[in-house]
């Protein structure tokens, strides 16, 4: 089952997370399908603007945490070296792969836009967001300092990037447009026809033009640092998911019953 609806709109290629029931939790599936549609629209000479949007109320609750990622084992136990494997692939670099496609990229996000759901939303080139989004990473609470595409600095700034960390409070499309994370605040009922809009009134734009001027400003940001940031700061967040299997035999401090395979103190003892 593909948890990802796919179209193209006269030269904008719509793609949609369609997990609504889940609130578009992302598992496995529906990331490695998302990537795979991302890669189409490349692909796709037609195609000048891409829009990630998403079916129901909210935009995504981030990652599924009820489904273990199957590459997070190895042999019925979780590793270091198999789960941070698999989110070098499934996360930060299905980020980078997608901000780094020349052809400009629209994320239009409504309702919870939810720790993971920074993954996908903060490697496109511009954010159209609902008047009822809010923003938040919550990471904190399970002993890891953020999310794996850790682009907070560079969206909201050091201060209010600190406050959204510590504090995991949500920020609203209002706020997040003050910080310059978000372009366009719009109402809710607008969203998509804004967002298509938007996406329309670019794909009138010379195509070599639009990527050279997306690669100029890419390359700016990494001159300054941003590629190796993200790659340090994955590698920090890997020291909470340490932490994590060194206490509690899971990547993640978590309250409850851990998932089926994991590796708890009883089995390693």
């Amino acid at each position: 089952m593909s948890y990802i609806d796919y179209r193209v709109d006269d030269a904008v290629a719509v793609i949609s997370l369609n997990r609504p029931d889940q609130h578009n939790a992302q598992d496995a599936s529906l990331l490695q399908d998302l990537d795979a549609r991302w890669q189409e629209a490349a692909r796709d000479d037609d195609v000048k603007v891409i829009v990630v949007r998403a079916n129901g109320d909210n935009f995504s609750a981030g990652h599924d945490l009820k489904t273990v990622a199957p590459g997070y084992f190895k042999e019925g136990k979780t590793t270091l070296e198999s789960a941070y494997g698999w989110e070098t692939e499934h996360y930060l670099g299905f980020s980078r792969k997608w901000r780094d496609v020349p052809k400009p990229s629209i994320a239009a996000v409504q309702g919870a836009c939810v720790a993971g759901a920074l993954n996908v939303i903060w490697p496109c080139d511009l954010i159209v967001a609902a008047d009822n989004t809010y923003f938040s990473d919550p990471v904190v609470k399970f002993g890891v300092g953020g999310v794996e595409y850790h682009a907070h600095t560079w969206e909201l700034g050091a201060r209010r990037a600190k406050e959204m960390l510590f504090t995991a409070r949500r920020f609203t499309a209002a706020e997040a447009l003050t910080a310059g994370m978000v372009n366009r605040v719009v109402p809710l009922d607008e969203l998509d026809t804004q967002t298509m809009g938007l996406a329309h009134e670019i794909a009138q734009m010379d195509p070599w033009g639009l990527a050279t001027a997306k690669r100029a400003v890419n390359q700016t940001l990494d001159i300054m640092g941003q590629q190796a940031a993200l790659q340090s700061a994955f590698d920090i967040h890997w020291h909470g998911h340490a932490n994590a299997l060194l206490r509690t035999g899971y990547p993640l401090l978590t309250p409850g019953p851990l998932p089926s395979g994991a590796n708890t103190k009883e089995e390693k003892s």
